[in-house]
């Protein structure tokens, strides 16, 4: 607990101290994003103005230095700060130059196989119905300047799911606060369950837990409303990034991060399959996320931030009393009412016309 306590004060100094200066250096530099002029706006956005996106920057150095200082540099741990950087510069890319989303994809995976080259995977999953899934019996044994083996359905599971999270994660980043408070407190309740199993295998999870949520909790003052800076794609990159891989690193506990993140997970799978149903781009925006479709209505920006706080939080407390069955039911359920809710929204008029949305 007190590793624990340590990383989440640290990384949060470090990142309340350092966001100003990145806001500074933005603004500075004419690095702002003024939405107006992108015709990037949502409903109800009268209230948006001019602001960096770069909160990557900030987030990155505190999970740096936090991890660096706590932990001893490893190839896991080399290979875990080397996908971050890489995440990080293509973040920062974007935030200045709006690239292509299937270039960030690209991008996403080449960063989930440098985590994977280090030797990071996932070899099992929990069977909600009882044991486990092995995905450690299909191996690759080749020699390059030594011995290596590699775990094949081990490692495309682990690419596969460390992109899925920095999209899923990503796409709920429609109004201020709402990244950085839900992605704070998913890694909290992630280290409070590592700590159930608290050896030196799990050391390294608790510490980036602790980590991953100091940083976005030093950045949020400066990104609830009104805002001075946005996460950018940066940010919220690099929080589906650590979040996915915390959940590898904490036993392959998949589950529990989907559970935890069940809001944002759910919309992303909707979205996802409301595009192919239309015959439309999955990485073409449609201003259709849960976030839109509420501001629609008429919720403020601050109030939807806390909604998705407190779905976090809920789900996190109930996360620490539930074994593997339990979860898959719930999630189920919550599933469920989730459609039932997106199908109540869809029957509402908006308050004010459409325009066009933000992806």
């Amino acid at each position: 607990m007190i590793i624990f306590l340590s990383a989440i004060l640290i990384s949060c100094l470090f990142s309340f101290l350092i966001t100003p200066t990145t806001i500074w250096l933005f603004i500075r530099q004419g690095w702002v994003e003024d939405p107006r002029l992108k015709r990037k706006k949502v409903d109800n956005a009268t209230a948006l103005t001019p602001v960096p996106r770069g909160g990557g920057l900030p987030i990155f150095f505190s999970l740096l230095f936090t991890s660096l200082f706590l932990l001893p540099l490893d190839k896991h741990l080399l290979g875990i700060l080397l996908a971050a950087l890489l995440t990080l510069i293509v973040g920062l890319w974007d935030d200045l130059r709006d690239i292509s989303p299937k270039l960030r994809l690209f991008t996403n995976v080449f960063a989930a196989a440098i985590v994977v080259a280090s030797g990071i995977g996932i070899a099992y999953i929990s069977n909600p119905f009882g044991g486990i899934i092995d995905l450690s019996f299909l191996r690759l044994t080749f020699n390059f300047f030594g011995t290596h083996s590699f775990w094949v359905l081990s490692g495309l599971l682990a690419i596969i799911w460390l992109a899925w999270c920095m999209n899923s994660v990503g796409w709920a980043t429609g109004v201020e606060g709402q990244l950085p408070g839900f992605a704070a407190i998913s890694a909290f309740f992630i280290g409070l369950l590592a700590m159930r199993f608290a050896d030196r295998t799990q050391l390294p999870v608790i510490v980036l837990a602790g980590a991953v949520t100091g940083a976005y909790l030093g950045f949020l003052p400066f990104n609830f409303y009104p805002q001075k800076i946005m996460p950018g794609y940066s940010g919220k990159s690099l929080a589906g990034f650590f979040l996915g891989l915390l959940a590898i690193l904490s036993g392959a506990k998949l589950a529990t991060v989907i559970f935890v993140l069940g809001v944002p997970m759910l919309d992303a799978g909707f979205t996802i399959f409301r595009r192919l149903k239309n015959h439309r781009s999955i990485f073409q925006g449609d201003g259709q996320h849960l976030h839109h479709r509420l501001l629609r209505l008429g919720w403020s920006r601050p109030q939807i931030a806390l909604t998705y706080w407190a779905f976090s939080l809920i789900l996190g407390f109930i996360a620490l009393f539930l074994n593997s069955r339990q979860k898959f039911y719930v999630f189920i359920g919550i599933g469920l009412l989730f459609l039932a809710f997106i199908a109540r929204l869809s029957s509402h008029k908006p308050m004010t016309p459409t325009r066009k949305l933000s992806r």
